[in-house]
């Protein structure tokens, strides 16, 4: 039994439920304390999500907006989750992600791209966006997490004023997608025949699922995947072996950016939202992946179903009864059970202690029980 709980991933999993069950309850409490009488119905709301419909097709149907959603949080999850594993915290996601919108929006509607264009544009940007904060990492030991916050609100500032030359003339949102650059909207390859009609379900889906498997196998199959964790682990001893520590922090935060940009262009390409060119915070969606990182126990794999949870119960929330529960309500659900995410690592960390102990208070038993027969066999 031992044995099984030090495995690794067995310690993300145990330690992703514990935060998440603690979430839920502590989310209840609130709702106890706001209004007792709708507590249990508010909490299974969220809980079930597309569930709340009766329909059978209904419920698919809002089970690939979920999936919609989920899509670029797992890219916004492994820019983070990369970027971690080489030993550096990524927190510029947030404004990649903001990038890699308005590359994608702007090359569609401004310039009358098709879609896979638009892709690779935003990856490049995303990508030179991140190269910044790798160049000044590496050659100016600035902290990634302080230029990071900074690029966070340079690119959000910056989507407004270009993407305001594409916005509809009587409202601050952009232009749609369907009316004004149909060529940029992602394909389907048949997936909304699976989602009742749900034209936006694309193969962002699928393509995010597969990057991520990609990632796990960069990571721990390949010789740049050891290089780059090499350098995060130790820069000088990696510099000591004869690998460009500098050249590794620029092309992580480069691989690190290109992922949080295509996470942007895979929810915007969709049609599924609109930009707001008055939005004066930067989008949660670079942030929740830091939450979905951890609860998947930074693995790329684990990364998947963190991040389907994450969207599954901040898409949840909405169903909660707005006539006994403010709208913040569900925000707040959300926010709690994304906030001890990141406690994942101390459970884990926690139940190592607690197994080290165990196994020396055995140690201990069998030395005493071994010490005890040496005396009863010289007697």
């Amino acid at each position: 039994m031992k044995k099984f709980l030090k495995n690794n991933a067995v310690q993300a999993l145990i330690a992703s439920l514990i935060c998440i069950v603690l979430g839920l309850l502590i989310g209840y409490v609130v709702l106890l304390f706001i209004n007792p009488a709708g507590a249990g119905e508010a909490i299974l709301a969220v809980i079930k999500n597309f569930w709340n419909y009766s329909r059978a097709n209904l419920q698919i149907k809002n089970f690939g907006n979920t999936l919609v959603k989920t899509a670029p949080l797992l890219m916004c999850a492994l820019s983070v989750l990369f970027a971690y594993k080489v030993g550096l915290f990524n927190i510029g996601a947030a404004g990649q992600y903001v990038v890699g919108t308005c590359a994608s929006l702007y090359a569609a509607l401004a310039w009358g791209w098709g879609w896979l264009p638009c892709l690779l544009f935003a990856i490049v940007c995303g990508g030179v966006y991140g190269a910044i904060v790798g160049l000044l990492k590496a050659y100016c030991n600035v902290n990634e997490v302080i230029s990071g916050i900074m690029l966070n609100w340079i690119g959000l500032y910056t989507t407004n004023m270009l993407l305001a030359k594409v916005k509809e003339s009587t409202s601050p949102y952009t232009l749609h997608l369907k009316t004004a650059a149909p060529q940029a909207i992602l394909p389907t390859l048949g997936l909304e025949k699976l989602f009742n009609g749900n034209t936006n379900v694309t193969i962002a889906v699928p393509l995010a699922i597969l990057i991520a498997v990609a990632i796990l196998i960069l990571l721990d199959k390949t010789r740049l995947g050891y290089e780059l964790k090499a350098t995060g682990n130790n820069k000088n001893a990696a510099k000591y072996a004869g690998m460009a520590e500098r050249r590794n922090i620029i092309l992580t935060l480069v691989i690190a950016g290109a992922l949080a940009a295509l996470g942007g262009s895979f929810l915007y390409l969709t049609d599924f939202e609109q930009w707001s060119v008055t939005q004066s915070a930067v989008p949660g969606m670079g942030f929740n992946g830091i939450a979905a990182a951890f609860l998947g126990g930074l693995n790329p794999i684990g990364t998947i179903f963190a991040s389907y949870f994450i969207q599954h119960i901040t898409v949840g929330g909405a169903y909660v009864d707005k006539t006994m529960y403010s709208s913040q309500i569900s925000d707040l659900i959300s926010s709690l059970i994304v906030y001890l995410c990141g406690f994942v690592l101390f459970i884990k960390y926690a139940m190592n202690q607690g197994l080290a102990k165990s196994e020396d208070k055995q140690k201990q038993k069998a030395a005493a029980l071994a010490a005890q027969s040496g005396k009863g066999g010289e007697k």
